[in-house]
């Protein structure tokens, strides 16, 4: 007789709480097989509620993502949501066309519903930042996006905004991973089918409301529709809201890559479906330069991020944050201009130089969104991994949508004076500087590594970084702290700190080249990539790595 099995018997209760037939056959075959090995995988942990929800692999058990897993976390946000007086309330929630993403938002919709909450399901898959601006213009008190983003195809997630419309900061991540934890077995979670799907009117009204706050009347109507746009929705749900836009917005319809047009939840066309990845933009590269279009634009799959190419090249995320701070700024918006810490900085000398507010914050859009003072509000808001805020009164969260109408009336407002995206970046290089930024960035299979290499850095800083001195900062003890350490000199600056989502650790590199004349653009930008260059071998050597 053999003796019990802690492990089987875990996922013996597991599978027997589990409401999906499916996702419980998976365990008990797992079960029936003996597969230990896979069964620790699945029962290593739950997933962790983390910066804005839930995000993992598909699969059954409590580190996947599964109808028993949503239904417990719809039921711990909804705990939490009626224990801090929220109640009752409505939520509206979204989801996106990843694989049983469609399911996850009706599950999420009857266990809320069960709570007595008035659940509202948006129409069909739609962008993230459809979901973020309906939860203020519906009045609700939370919304849930079942997305995962610009993530492999066997992964799924579960954003979840507050009342403000922007993602969660601590200590509610926290509260609501505890009230999860504390919902009983899933199958025994009140359900109800008392939600309400909602119509067209909320894409309409998300529409309306971005093309109201970027104002494409300030450009003239023949000077935007003179723009050829290329587009990529990289298999994603944004290309119809983004044709929306643009039309309402008075452009002719973008030129789209057939193939990554529809949504498709394999992303067949693409290794990884994120536009940062190599190779992820060739084919919207190739219809460019077919079509002679102005600009590019591919927007990742949940399109709250999107990367621009100009004259053949892919812009760096803090090239167009700066251009879009600047585009800002020159037409009089005032506020607070924010971006994270990881970010560049030429954004800061541009408001500097209007003499407008700009903040540093934490990684994460739940710290940029929230940069804003009572008196200054937040206007505009960037990280360097093409995330923008450029309408943040409509969607207080990353745009890849609104941000490419900004690109598309700024890349208007340029060709109406022979000059490029591209071109204004040369302009500013001799107006502050040339910025150049980069990444030295290693993975790891032994997370002890990452912090080992954080230790010797806090322990023993590098004095000096491209023969400059420079201070060590650990921004452990800043207010909320953050596990980085920043390393700042005259004209260079570098930012280390783990990835909140990968196994690697990445340094952020920055230098600043002086342009003397307008010759000087292009070997500053030589320079540039040579510091660059030296920066990432210097790090490596104080990393260890």
């Amino acid at each position: 007789m053999s003796l019990p099995d802690p492990l089987l018997d875990t996922a013996r209760a597991w599978a027997a709480a589990d409401p999906h037939p499916g996702d419980r056959a998976e365990i008990e075959a797992l079960v029936a097989a003996g597969d230990t090995a896979e069964l620790e995988r699945r029962f290593a942990g739950p997933l962790t509620f983390g910066t804005a929800g839930l995000r993992g692999p598909l699969r059954a058990g409590p580190a996947g993502m599964n109808a028993a897993v949503v239904t417990r976390a719809a039921a711990g946000l909804g705990a939490w949501l009626t224990g801090v007086g929220h109640g009752g309330g409505g939520v509206v929630v979204g989801f996106d066309a990843r694989h049983r993403s469609d399911e996850f938002a009706r599950v999420t919709a009857a266990v809320l519903a069960g709570a007595g909450f008035a659940v509202q399901v948006l129409p069909r898959p739609l962008p993230t930042p459809v979901l973020s601006s309906a939860v203020r213009s519906r009045g609700c008190v939370a919304g849930v996006m079942v997305t995962a983003s610009h993530n492999p195809p066997q992964d799924n997630g579960y954003k979840v905004y507050l009342a403000d419309g922007a993602q969660l900061v601590p200590p509610a991540d926290r509260e609501i991973e505890a009230a999860i934890a504390a919902v009983g077995p899933a199958c025994e979670v009140p359900l109800s089918d008392e939600w309400v799907t909602l119509g067209d009117e909320v894409e309409a009204g998300y529409v309306d409301a971005v093309v109201r706050a970027l104002q494409p009347d300030r450009v003239p109507a023949a000077d935007r529709a003179a723009v050829t746009v290329a587009y990529t929705a990289m298999h994603g749900v944004g290309a119809a809201t983004t044709r929306a836009v643009f039309a309402a917005a008075g452009f002719a319809p973008p030129v789209s890559v057939p193939e990554q047009d529809a949504p498709d939840p394999a992303f067949p066309t693409v290794a990884f479906p994120n536009p940062e990845e190599p190779g992820a933009v060739d084919l919207l590269l190739a219809l460019a330069e077919r079509s002679g279009a102005d600009v590019a634009i591919a927007e990742d799959p949940d399109a709250d991020r999107c990367s621009v190419v100009c004259d053949g090249r892919q812009l760096t995320g803090d090239e167009v944050g700066a251009l879009l701070a600047d585009w800002l700024l020159r037409r009089g918006v005032r506020g607070t201009y924010a971006s994270s810490l990881v970010s560049g900085s030429l954004m800061h000398a541009l408001a500097q130089a209007h003499g407008v507010r700009s903040a540093e914050t934490p990684t994460g859009f739940k710290w940029i969104i929230r940069a804003g003072t009572d008196d200054e509000p937040l206007v505009f808001g960037y990280e360097e991994a093409l995330g923008y805020a450029v309408a943040p009164d409509v969607a207080r969260d990353k745009d890849g949508i609104s941000a490419a109408l900004a690109v598309g009336l700024l890349t208007a407002e340029l060709k109406a004076t022979g000059r490029t995206l591209t071109d204004r970046l040369d302009e500013l290089a001799r107006e502050h500087g040339l910025f150049a930024t980069g990444q030295l960035s290693a993975r790891v299979e032994d997370l002890s590594l990452i912090s080992d290499a954080m230790a010797r850095l806090r322990e023993d800083p590098p004095q000096r970084l491209l023969g400059r001195p420079v201070t060590a900062a650990d921004l452990l003890h800043e207010d909320p702290p953050v596990d980085a350490v920043r390393l700042l000199g005259d004209g260079v600056r570098v930012v280390v700190r783990p990835s909140g989502t990968e196994p690697k650790l990445k340094a952020y590199l920055e230098t600043v080249v002086p342009v003397h004349d307008d010759a000087g653009v292009i070997a500053a930008r030589g320079r540039g990539e040579d510091e660059l260059d030296q920066l990432r071998g210097e790090m490596a050597h104080a990393l260890g790595l």
